[in-house]
């Protein structure tokens, strides 16, 4: 069984987004730049980490082309339509073993791709992390974006200085993928992940994967643990939330409270709603 690796959350601008969530008490590292045309700064947890991302070299990102998938490309064009949370992304031990099972099974799939790139580690050390990613996607959500992605260096990615938050995040909870077919993706996902689906009723599907939870909802299911509507209805099954295990939230505890979340809305997160929920842990 997978777990939940990291999450993708694009933006326009990313100097922005990083001052915004170092002011909602995260730790955010120093910036990163891809090969291939992104720039990213992480938010590292327990278990998983949450990427902001930008375009921040247009002449440098790839096209789709047959059989390879980009992950540049997707980023540039998905936030054409708007900011948010672009991309759902697994642990794997093996990106292209990953490949040859989800074909098998009739997935749509890609060619493995493989890169590296600098980081920086909180001493200031200059560093070289490498990856391989596998990615998978189905016609019914063509703007859920999802992979595998194998860390060739995981060590630096749970750094002590960088999984210390001011509000005190610690883990990913659980991802909301949200449209009126989004339950229909419950097959699918358990191939993906190896996770079972839970049908909880006819609008809200569960996968509990080894690191955090999917949840596949109908959109006033949503609405009922967030209150407040998904963020991008014209997308179709999309990542619309996700849920944060925090020590101690502090100030956030200022937020709406909707069951046992404080409730970040979207349109002051650049698209995304974030719920951070207290745990003993």
């Amino acid at each position: 069984m997978k777990g939940i690796n990291h999450l993708v959350l694009a933006c326009h601008d990313l100097e922005a987004m990083r001052s915004h969530y170092a002011g909602l008490g995260f730790t955010v590292t120093p910036r990163g730049q891809h090969p291939f045309g992104t720039g990213n700064s992480l938010m590292q947890l327990h278990g998983s980490y949450l990427e902001l991302l930008a375009v921040t070299a247009l002449l440098d990102v790839p096209e789709h082309r047959a059989g390879y998938f980009s992950f540049a490309a997707f980023n540039r064009d998905y936030l054409k339509r708007h900011d948010g949370f672009s991309m759902l992304v697994f642990d794997t031990p093996d990106a292209r073993a990953d490949v040859k099972a989800w074909r098998t099974a009739g997935l749509q799939t890609y060619e493995p791709f493989d890169f590296s790139r600098a980081a920086k580690m909180a001493d200031g050390q200059e560093i070289t992390v490498a990856f391989s990613l596998a990615f998978v996607s189905h016609p019914a959500a063509p703007w859920l974006g999802l992979f595998a992605c194998q860390h060739h260096s995981p060590r630096y990615f749970e750094q002590s200085r960088y999984v210390q938050h001011a509000n005190g995040a610690s883990a990913v909870q659980d991802v909301w993928i949200v449209g009126d077919t989004a339950p229909d993706l419950a097959g699918f996902m358990q191939i993906v992940t190896g996770a079972k689906a839970t049908v909880e009723d006819t609008s809200l599907t569960t996968l509990q994967t080894r690191i955090g939870a999917i949840v596949l909802a109908r959109p006033q299911a949503f609405v009922n643990a967030f209150g407040l509507a998904a963020p991008h209805p014209d997308d179709g099954p999309h990542l619309a939330a996700l849920t944060l295990a925090c020590q101690t939230i502090g100030r956030l505890a200022d937020l709406p409270r909707i069951g046992n979340r404080h409730v970040l809305a979207p349109d002051k997160n650049f698209g995304t709603a974030i719920g951070f929920v207290t745990t003993k842990r």
